[in-house]
């Protein structure tokens, strides 16, 4: 898989399952943007997969 195709599917997953999460939108309000980001970094699957995808673009 090249660059490029990396690329897309990172923004395929964003586009797909991040722009109108419910669970982020939920911890950003509840308990704070930082909460929420280290959730999605950390616990999350598809935060996960992109931090595998992002990995292997370097």
């Amino acid at each position: 898989m090249n660059r490029k195709q990396k690329l897309d599917e990172i923004g395929e997953l964003l586009d797909t399952y991040c722009v109108d999460c419910l669970l982020k939108q939920h911890f950003r309000k509840e308990y704070g943007k930082t909460f929420a980001h280290s959730f999605c970094i950390s616990q999350c699957t598809v935060g996960l997969k992109l931090k595998e995808l992002g990995e292997k673009l370097s």
